[in-house]
């Protein structure tokens, strides 16, 4: 069954580039595209090393912006739109919620290597593999 609404998570990856070319090529139906920002407190991020500050919160909304802006040029190339979301938060929590929350029945994303001590992580990376093991809908890991 053809779905009827696909989300494409975007992080500016050649993988998550591929990952929405792939859903404009294969899928008639809407597509919406999600950047999301990791906050700058967080642990794992630039801002939970260095601290948060303007600078870094400005440059972390830029860089979402520059990899919405290419999806909607990606998106004009194949003679398609687009709907857009920039959020904050886990990337992979987001993920779900929006999926969730938009009535998306399919999540087309790219995969990324992660920790070499897990296999799953190796072959998908870590927050493609939280959305594959937790999704409602029907996930494809573009590699």
């Amino acid at each position: 069954m053809a779905p009827s609404h696909v989300l494409v998570p975007l992080d500016g990856s050649p993988l998550a580039d591929d990952a929405l070319e792939h859903a404009l090529e294969t899928f008639e139906c809407p597509i919406t595209v999600v950047n999301v920002i990791l906050p700058l407190d967080a642990p794992m991020s630039e801002g939970g090393l260095l601290g948060a500050d303007e600078e870094r919160v400005g440059a972390a909304r830029e860089h979402a912006e520059l990899v919405i802006e290419q999806a909607e040029r990606q998106a004009d190339v194949a003679d398609r739109t687009v709907d857009i979301m920039i959020e904050t938060g886990d990337p992979a929590d987001v993920i779900l919620d929006v999926a969730e929350d938009r009535d998306v029945d399919h999540v087309v994303m790219g995969g990324h290597g992660g920790d070499a001590n897990r296999i799953a992580k190796r072959l998908l990376g870590t927050v493609a593999t939280k959305v594959v093991a937790e999704a409602p809908v029907s996930v494809t890991v573009i590699r």
